[in-house]
């Protein structure tokens, strides 16, 4: 089992090698790939040196696996070339996610979709992950009508340079480089990427539309606000679902404990409640304060966070990964 992980330099890739070597996942040869000038610098990986090689080395090593974290104009334009290979690419990047040809997989919601024959696999927005694995197993039971999530995301989920504009800015330095129009700490930014024509983020309308994807359910309305703030360790989302029919706050619980991948911390009596600094490093999506909108009939609200690195990203793509050799699908 070769693999390689395109972009093995960035802060998603160098994840990725970090969840592959924590799951121990049963590859024989890893295969780090990033740009030209990364070619031929070494990492570790379980104790052992690996050279970066360049994206034409990678391809006639003809990888069975290709986990991709390089931008979505890199895997627009190599990730067809790795397929013709032979090679299964996971893409990280939102290239293929709307794709009516790819599928777009979150394991616990979606997985049982794949096939052999599906050789590029598009990896949903870090903010769309956290949300579905929650919003799954409530439709299923009680079939989702509305969903208006708020988000409050991480600074790493733009990147390193956004880490360092915060850090800077905590020490008191504000002519650094910018990876935001303002200034981050001390602030919130509401506004993740760039306007469209309606008014709402690229990032807003990503949610709406991989949700419905991943779902399988165009009828489900979604509306959504992103925002940034000045935290690390993952994003958290106020999440308010519609069902169409009624639900028991009891069950509601009981389910949401039961599915695979999620923690439930909800003890409101004892100040227990999920934040980014416990799901920082963490695999699972954390939700708690559950209760009822009592504003609306068969309303409920939720908070779900998970690290965005993670789950959101570099985690979700191995386990997409781990079920493809499970099922033998590579």
């Amino acid at each position: 089992m070769k693999v390689a992980v395109v972009g093995a330099t960035g802060l998603v890739g160098t994840v990725m090698l970090k969840v592959l070597e924590e799951r121990n996942f049963p590859l024989t040869e890893l295969i780090p790939v990033a740009s030209e000038k990364s070619v031929g610098k070494l990492i570790t990986f379980k104790g052992k040196q690996f050279p970066i090689v360049s994206m034409d080395t990678a391809i006639g090593m003809r990888p069975d696996i290709a986990l991709f974290s390089a931008g979505g104009s890199t895997s627009l334009e190599h990730a067809p070339r790795f397929k013709e290979a032979g090679t299964t690419v996971i893409d990280n990047s939102s290239a293929w996610r709307m794709d009516p040809a790819i599928k777009l997989v979150v394991p616990e919601v979606n997985a049982n979709t794949l096939s052999i024959d599906d050789k590029i696999i598009a990896n949903p927005n870090c903010s769309t992950i956290q949300m579905v694995v929650a919003l799954k197993p409530l439709h299923d039971k009680y079939k989702i009508k509305r969903v208006v999530v708020s988000t409050y995301q991480s600074v790493t989920g733009t990147g390193v340079k956004a880490v360092d504009q915060m850090m800077n800015e905590r020490k008191g330095v504000y002519d650094g480089e910018m990876a935001y129009p303002y200034q981050i700490d001390l602030n919130v930014i509401p506004q993740i990427d760039v306007f469209t024509e309606n008014g709402y983020t690229k990032e807003e309308m990503k949610m709406i539309n991989e949700t419905r994807k991943i779902m399988g359910d165009e009828n489900i309305r979604l509306t959504a606000t992103t925002v940034r703030i000045p935290v690390m360790g993952g994003h958290s989302e106020s999440v308010n679902i519609e069902f169409e029919n009624e639900f028991d706050l009891a069950e509601v619980t009981s389910l949401l404990e039961k599915t695979e991948g999620i923690i439930v911390v909800d003890d409101v009596a004892n100040l227990k409640y999920p934040m980014p600094k416990d799901a920082h490093e963490k695999d699972e999506v954390f939700v708690g304060r559950i209760r009822r909108d009592e504003s609306m009939p068969n309303t409920l609200n939720m908070w779900i966070v998970a690290d965005n690195l993670r789950k959101g990203a570099a985690t979700n793509a191995v386990q997409i990964a781990e079920y493809l050799v499970r099922k033998e699908l590579v």
